[in-house]
C-alpha cells in the first residue's frame, strides 16, 4: 500500500533577539499561510520581526513526537 505525505504549513515567527515561535494554529497549503503573512504585513510590524511559511517536513517542525 502506497502512502502519501501530506505536508502542514506552519507560520513562524523571528523575533530581534534570534528567538523562534511556531504558531500553534496550521495551514493545509502554503498559499493560505503567504496569505496570513500579507494580511500581518497590512498592520505596522516592530523592528526586527520577520515571518516565514515552513512545512512540516523542515527540520524545524516537532512532528508530534516525544523522543
Amino acid at each position: 500500500m502506497a502512502s502519501t505525505a501530506a505536508l502542514v504549513w506552519y507560520l513562524v515567527i523571528a523575533g530581534p533577539q534570534g528567538g523562534m515561535v511556531m504558531l500553534p494554529s496550521t495551514f493545509d497549503k502554503r498559499e493560505q499561510c503567504t496569505a496570513a503573512i500579507a494580511e500581518y504585513q497590512k498592520q505596522p510590524a516592530p523592528t526586527g520581526w520577520s515571518l516565514q511559511c515552513v512545512p512540516s517536513a523542515s527540520p524545524f517542525a516537532d512532528n508530534g513526537s516525544a523522543e
